[in-house]
């Protein structure tokens, strides 16, 4: 059972740019934190990876530990914050948290896509919370909205861009003209980019956050591998200013739908955004994501989705929450969570646009726009450029298509086949394309 309690001890599994964000921020935040609730919140015992690093908090060195048990174990912490990253040992020790009557703050996007409802369950059975705000979006206030203020919403879509990373570079390649190579580099050397960037542009972050948005958003459990996702890693010069020119920006997008039939859409990839649309204005390395509901109408959570302090402020409300519930010996359920449908990838619709190299010769355009049509895909445009190029029976062009709206599969079939064409030399970028410009 938790402990009726005003005096809360934190205890913080990692210290990096997060968790040494956190304890400057509770030292800082004490005293205006306990005014206006009453709680004292205070840091009592971190685990570090080494007890020789300096570090900028000011905390005795009794308080850190190379051993994390010593952290949930210790029978004086109240609030345990998992800003470690990876799945285990962080879901050992924070079941074991729980089960001990330990709240657990975390902002761990990986363990939650995964294992998620076997968490939720573990904090129910033990009557303490577990929270999350900083796993999906940094900064931005978004889960506890969606689980509070918007439970009694019909709730229809949630997108958003939900990585800094890619929408930097993105945003890089369009107001400079930059390459993906050379806006990847400068992200790198901001520190927005790992140094291994596969998580970020491939994808994988965002589609992990999907999961988690389209759990709590739709009460179904979802997780990592429910996700489609494709990456920005394709993306061209070309692309951008073709989009452009029609009144588009390209946005790596997390979409996640309920559909009438009560199943859902959760995907991630790069997709054309409307110029009037709110999500494309939005730039750097900031995060938006837009909430459609039947009742409430559109809602867009805006702000910075990365970053040390950003994502701290997110755990930190977290963690007062967590001492607040401890306070009054109670916690926030999560509830219980349907088995999910996700539809795949392939049954949905959309416009897409579609980028192809050929070789300019009477007949090519004919056979081309011949293949659309076999699988029933209509053509809403096309544009013809040349390429400064000669091919072995014709000089090069490009053909940029945008469709109708078609099924994913029917659209991967007419791909396949030009691709096996020998007047297509290259099939290039494939994107849907949301909204009318």
């Amino acid at each position: 059972m938790a402990r009726v309690k005003d005096s809360v001890n934190i205890g913080v599994l990692g210290c990096g740019n997060v968790g040494a964000a956190l304890i400057n921020l509770v030292e800082d935040r004490a005293e205006d934190i306990e005014a206006r609730t009453g709680l004292h919140l205070e840091v009592t015992r971190v685990a570090v990876r080494s007890l020789s690093k300096e570090r900028e908090v000011s905390l005795p060195a009794k308080a850190f530990t190379t051993d994390v048990e010593d952290v949930v174990e210790d029978p004086g912490v109240d609030v345990v914050v998992e800003v470690m990253g990876g799945i285990e040992p962080a879901r050992e020790l924070i079941l074991r948290a729980l089960e001990s009557g330990k709240a657990v703050v975390t902002a761990n996007k990986e363990l939650l896509a995964n294992h998620a409802v076997e968490l939720f369950a573990a904090s129910d059975g033990a009557g303490v919370d577990l929270l999350f705000e900083a796993a999906v979006a940094g900064g931005i206030p978004l889960i506890r909205p969606l689980r509070e203020s918007l439970v009694g919403e019909d709730v229809s879509r949630v997108m958003g861009i939900v990585n800094g990373t890619t929408n930097y570079i993105l945003t890089k390649m369009t107001e400079e003209g930059w390459s993906y190579s050379e806006a990847l580099a400068e992200a790198q050397s901001l520190g927005y980019a790992e140094r291994d960037p596969t998580a970020d542009v491939e994808g994988f972050d965002a589609g992990a956050k999907a999961a988690i948005i389209s759990t709590i958003a739709f009460g179904q459990k979802v997780v990592a591998g429910d996700v489609s996702h494709e990456g920005i890693s394709g993306i061209t010069p070309t692309d951008i200013d073709f989009a452009r020119r029609l009144g588009y920006q390209i946005k790596l997008l997390a979409l996640c739908d309920r559909l009438e039939d009560g199943s859902l859409a959760v995907r991630v990839h790069p997709t054309m955004v409307p110029d009037h649309h709110p999500l494309a204005s939005v730039r750097d390395s900031f995060n938006a994501v837009f909430v459609e509901g039947d009742a409430v109408g559109d809602l867009m959570f805006f702000g910075r989705g990365a970053g040390g302090f950003p994502t701290a402020s997110a755990v930190l409300g977290d963690v007062v929450d967590a001492a607040a519930n401890l306070a009054k010996a109670t916690h926030g359920s999560l509830g219980s969570f349907a088995k999910a449908r996700v539809r795949p990838i392939d049954d949905l619709s959309y416009r897409y646009y579609i980028n192809l190299e050929v070789v300019d010769r009477p007949g090519v355009l004919a056979s081309v726009a011949g293949l659309f049509g076999e699988h029933g895909v209509s053509i809403r445009s096309m544009e013809q450029q040349a390429l400064d190029r000669e091919e072995a029976d014709g000089t090069a062009a490009r053909l940029i298509f945008i469709t109708h709206e078609a099924r994913e599969a029917d659209v991967r079939a007419t791909l396949a086949e030009l691709r096996g064409l020998d007047s297509v030399t290259a099939v290039g970028s494939v994107l849907r394309v949301i909204g009318a410009s």
